[in-house]
């Protein structure tokens, strides 16, 4: 685990493994955003080596060169933030920090001396390298550890704006981190019951409560939807319930996390290819799992109450079959028109029983629909429903630095969801499939106000590493939802 402090020492005299600067593109070519302390003679020269190393400044640019005598360092590493016409803003310094920091695996000791004038830039670059420094190691062998310490040089280091930027960044930092792990976990380990007790174990001592309904309490509560996505494993399904309840909360808000530890589309079998990748079909659930204990961790003066809806989606002896009807939380009949359209089942369930507690909004995630990533590709999550926190869901995305593109529900796919046979089908309209996934979820929230994010794309990164983000999963979702519930109690 990456250590980070701040530190109101001049950055030229820290001898570290590593001095990271931040370089940034304008219209003359590339040029370094030193700090105050640095001695200018020091910055002219890396600036006048820039063009000859090919250096532009560019996002996810990192160079190392040698730190030269007037810099206590051994190298000097320069991350790019991109175009800067003023100053960077956050998000470019999460980036650059977490594209140095993921850089830097196998160092001892770096220094951050990246713009950091106020707590919020503080928080920024503490966030990013924090996110960057992450290693998934359980199974691979010689996987360089994480940088072991960081120190973010700030004139502000003492200040108590910066202590609070900075207990906030790593309080998300490991949240986002501990999602990821539950997210690259192998589903031969992961599966609904150790998934329960991984929860268990994450909450001890942090000031929440947990409660795991079984196979057989499922049955005997009627969580039929639960059950019929589970019946095809040999390892049975878990409703969790987290529940963060601070004195005089300013709002109550429920979230509901899709948990399907390994989808192999059930009867409606997936491709070989299209499985791959199944393994993070519960980053829903992990991420408001974490959302949970980061909101209890930062004392957020909002009650939160967390729904994971786990199960293994298996092509077993007993799985739901297409054309079978069942009945969720509250009665409702589905008819079952493709197995692997499961995810809504589930979710199902878990809204219902999210509804019955009477929050003041429910908000779900969930890698739901292919159709999303068609739509808006593997960076930008979608979100719909309730206009008002659709909008506070957007809004709260620009404010971290994540995205989330607000979607329509059309009334005109409305009828597509009809069944002959059941109050609704799990299946309808192929064209606007994110969409029509919303409206069948729209069916089991009644009045309350509520926002759908689809995460399919975002939530596991297939291709290289960028910015903060590493391959496998990212925890997507977790700083937006949080940063909500922020929202919410800043109202």
């Amino acid at each position: 685990m990456t250590d980070l402090n701040l530190s109101p020492k001049n950055p030229a005299r820290a001898h570290a493994d590593a001095l990271v600067l931040a370089v940034a593109g304008t219209d003359d070519g590339a040029r370094i955003l030193a700090a105050d302390p640095l001695p200018a003679k020091a910055v002219a020269a890396l600036d006048k080596l820039l063009p000859a190393l090919g250096v532009t400044g560019k996002a996810d640019e990192v160079v190392r060169v040698p730190a030269g005598d007037d810099l206590a360092a051994t190298v000097v590493v320069l991350t790019g933030v991109g175009k800067v016409t003023d100053r960077p803003g956050r998000e470019a310094l999460r980036r650059a920090a977490g594209a140095a920091t993921r850089n830097l695996a196998g160092t001892e000791h770096a220094v951050l001396a990246l713009p950091a004038e106020d707590a919020a830039q503080v928080g920024a670059v503490a966030e990013g390298a924090l996110l960057g420094a992450y290693r998934f190691d359980h199974y691979k062998t010689g996987v360089p550890a994480p940088v072991a310490t960081l120190e973010l040089a700030t004139p502000v280091a003492k200040s108590k704006e910066a202590q609070a930027a900075l207990a906030r960044a790593v309080a998300v930092a490991d949240g986002v981190r501990a999602a990821r792990d539950l997210i690259n976990a192998s589903p031969r380990h992961l599966y609904p019951e150790t998934f329960a007790e991984a929860a268990r174990a994450a909450a001890a001592g942090a000031k929440v409560t947990v409660t795991v309904l079984d196979e057989e309490e499922l049955a005997a509560g009627g969580y039929g939807g639960i059950l019929a996505v589970g019946m095809g494993s040999a390892r049975p399904p878990r409703l969790v319930k987290v529940d963060y309840a601070p004195a005089r909360a300013a709002a109550h808000y429920a979230l509901v996390g899709k948990g399907i530890t390994f989808d192999s589309g059930g009867i409606s079998l997936k491709p070989a290819k299209g499985m791959e990748a199944m393994k993070s079909d519960m980053a829903g659930a992990a991420t408001v799992l974490h959302t949970v204990l980061a909101a209890a961790a930062l004392d957020v003066p909002v009650r939160v109450t967390g729904w994971l809806a786990l199960a293994e989606n298996m092509p077993g002896g007993g799985a739901q079959r297409p054309s079978d009807v069942i009945t969720t939380l509250d009665g409702t009949t589905v008819e079952v028109l493709n197995t692997d359209a499961e995810g809504r089942l589930v979710l199902a369930d878990a809204l219902v029983a999210a509804r019955r507690e009477n929050p003041d909004a429910i908000v779900d995630i969930a890698t739901l629909t292919g159709a999303q990533v068609a739509a808006l590709g593997t960076r930008i999550g979608a979100v719909m429903g309730t206009e008002d926190l659709r909008g506070d869901v957007v809004a709260a995305a620009e404010t971290v630095g994540e995205e989330f593109w607000p979607m329509p529900l059309p009334e005109e796919l409305r009828p597509s969801l009809k069944s002959s046979v059941a109050d609704i089908a799990n299946m309808g309209d192929r064209f606007g499939g994110m969409l029509v996934a919303g409206l069948f979820l729209q069916k089991f929230v009644g009045d309350t106000p509520w926002a759908h994010l689809d995460v399919a794309g975002p939530a596991f990164n297939e291709k290289a590493p960028y910015g903060y983000t590493h391959k496998g999963g990212t925890g997507m979702g977790l700083r937006t939802l949080l940063g909500l519930l922020e929202a919410a109690a800043a109202r």
